[in-house]
């Protein structure tokens, strides 16, 4: 798959992002290049007890493919359990999360406090790999925090258990989202392991995904934050990596998409509903746009698709 995507001229996909990557926005990267997306990150505990949100979380459609599923849990069988339900979806693969940072996920023992029990980890994913007909991939940081990074040996065991494919983020649990991302770390992962490894955290710019390739050797870029408010940054990154050039969309041009994506998602959620999801994307796609700023309280409490559409002429509007 990842060597299809480079084929292809697709080098990065999107990383799964809780409470963002739903299906609207994985089908949006995906068609702006996206090499693959990966749903929002699963419970492995609440789709064995019969969730049936977690069970739409897993919905996938041929515009998003090719498609992963990612779970989370500590418990081995739990995450066996759960494997068959996912494979109803027919994802190209199973992703498990190991890197998650979130408070309410590491205190259930699973995301990235896994990093501190790689005999526990590496377990889930035998298991996993016994119970599933695709692939399986672990979602990783490179440790819990300064003082135990476990990058190497933990990708070694990762890779022992049959995974087939890693995702390293270059940040400790404890780091979280900051400082910037250890590149050189994600080139020890690269060195330490014959599989695959998809290099995370950071990637913003065209500019970053190049640095991301050179320093650590990597196979394939994840991108997340980067892309919040900018699906197009796939096509970038293609153009980019390419041709050494690429073209950056116009006020116009963004708010279009904008209004795409609003609509997209109130005509999956409903208008009511949906356009409470869209407050926070349209602040993204209008970040750092002049009159943006002085808009901001009104785009973080939409009311209606129609006053998102005179925002946004608004914003065209103070160029002219």
């Amino acid at each position: 798959m990842i060597e299809r995507a480079k084929k292809e001229g697709e080098f990065a996909s999107l990383a799964p992002m809780a409470g963002v990557t739903d299906h609207v926005f994985r089908s949006m990267c995906k068609a702006y290049g996206a090499a693959f997306t990966v749903t929002e990150m699963v419970s492995a505990k609440a789709l064995t007890l019969g969730d049936c949100k977690s069970r739409t979380l897993m919905s996938l459609s041929d515009e998003e493919r090719p498609a992963g599923i990612q779970l989370f849990g500590s418990d081995p069988e739990i995450i066996a359990e759960s494997i068959g339900q996912a494979l109803q979806f027919n994802p190209a693969f199973i992703d498990i999360n190991m890197g998650c940072p979130a408070p309410k996920i590491v205190r259930g023992h699973a995301g990235s406090a896994l990093m501190k029990d790689p005999g526990t980890a590496q377990k889930i994913v035998s298991e996993a790999v016994k119970r599933s007909n695709v692939p399986v991939s672990v979602k990783m940081r490179i440790g819990w925090d300064e003082e135990t990074k476990n990058h190497v040996e933990f990708a070694k065991a990762m890779e022992a258990a049959g995974a087939a494919f890693l995702t390293c983020h270059g940040r400790t649990r404890a780091q979280m989202y900051a400082p910037p991302a250890d590149l050189q770390a994600i080139a020890e992962v690269k060195r330490a392991v014959s599989i695959p490894v998809i290099g995370n955290g950071d990637v913003f710019t065209p500019q970053d995904a190049k640095k991301m390739y050179e320093t650590t050797g990597c196979d394939l870029i994840a991108v997340g934050r980067g892309c919040l408010g900018r699906p197009w940054l796939f096509r970038q990154i293609n153009d980019y990596l390419l041709t050494g050039s690429f073209s950056e969309p116009d006020k116009s041009e963004k708010m279009r998409v904008m209004r795409l994506h609003a609509k997209r998602i109130c005509e999956e959620k409903g208008e009511y509903g949906g356009i409470l999801e869209v407050r926070k994307h349209a602040l993204w796609y209008t970040k750092g746009m002049r009159g943006a700023a002085k808009l901001r309280n009104r785009f973080s409490t939409l009311s209606s698709l129609r006053e998102l559409d005179l925002l946004s002429e608004i914003i065209c509007g103070q160029d002219a």
